[in-house]
């Protein structure tokens, strides 16, 4: 059962918290959250909080207080994937009735370029060796097709490009791509916008939603930062983290990458900026880009 089966627009922005939030992923909330206020919608934060040993100690409370700073502040608790672990466990049980799942215990040598299981494991169940990864079978003719409001038409062979993808790691920790479906579906999410990095993983996302049998959400990927080496704005590749003193430059920032009209220079507070920003807010006018480079010591 669905949190809410309400027809309204409910959106989110779900960050990993394995760092402090930087600009490339201001760039994202900002745009979840202004195309949620101009639809006159809810807005959630989820924390994705899966992979203990990635995680920075306080980069939870360090997110939700950077976006309480910059203005963006959500309605509903904020949901932990960390504590969702028995509905994750249920949507497998499902998967596993309807005879999509099997064990593989490959190696990461016999793993391929695509992270596929190279090993024959589906012909040898009996025989696997712990610990093994759980993997959700895809047949090799699926195709999955979407229609994304910035991206436009999107089409996958995920049975050739992503095959028989995780859904539970060899470690016991449940896969980002089960989890963020299962939490969307239960949360009543029905509008996705977010980084364009996540555009490949929309594909699983929506063949495990028709296993499922979950709706599937409206996507919107807006361009991710990159710097002038094409290299992505993030907490890998050492992005700063926002200066929390510098919200309103930040959001105005932000704004200008997304070619939204700038608020006044007489609105200051964040306030003011982010109801002027939601009033005349216009996706069409995000560039239909992957990414777009900008220069990486801006605030």
């Amino acid at each position: 059962m669905h949190a809410d089966s309400s027809p309204r627009y409910r959106g989110r922005f779900a960050p990993s918290p394995t760092g402090p939030l930087h600009l490339g992923s201001l760039i994202a909330a900002l745009a979840s959250y202004l195309d949620a206020r101009h639809n006159g919608g809810t807005w959630l934060v989820r924390m994705e909080d899966l992979d203990p040993p990635r995680e920075e100690k306080g980069a939870a409370d360090l997110i939700l207080a950077s976006l309480r700073h910059h203005g963006l502040h959500w309605d509903e608790p904020v949901l932990y994937q960390s504590q969702r672990g028995p509905a994750y466990t249920a949507a497998l049980a499902v998967l596993a009735a309807g005879g999509h799942l099997f064990s593989c215990d490959c190696t990461r040598a016999l793993l391929g370029p695509d992270g596929s299981c190279r090993g024959d494991c589906r012909r040898r169940q009996q025989q696997l060796a712990a610990p093994s990864a759980t993997r959700v079978a895809v047949p090799p003719d699926c195709l999955i097709r979407f229609n994304d409001r910035i991206q436009g038409c999107v089409e996958s062979k995920l049975g050739v490009a992503v095959p028989d993808f995780v859904v539970k790691r060899k470690d016991g920790l449940h896969a980002y791509q089960l989890a963020v479906v299962v939490d969307d579906a239960w949360q009543g999410v029905d509008h996705i916008v977010r980084g364009s990095d996540l555009l490949d993983s929309t594909a699983r996302q929506v063949f495990l939603q028709q296993l499922l049998g979950y709706p599937t959400p409206r996507y919107s990927h807006v361009p991710v930062i990159t710097d002038s080496a094409g290299q992505k704005y993030s907490k890998q590749n050492h992005a700063p983290a926002l200066d929390d003193r510098r919200a309103s430059a930040n959001l105005r920032t932000a704004l200008a990458f997304l070619h939204q009209q700038a608020p006044p220079e007489a609105l200051a507070a964040t306030a003011a900026i982010l109801d002027f920003a939601s009033r005349h807010w216009l996706p069409a006018n995000i560039p239909a880009a992957l990414s777009i480079a900008a220069d990486m010591n801006r605030p």
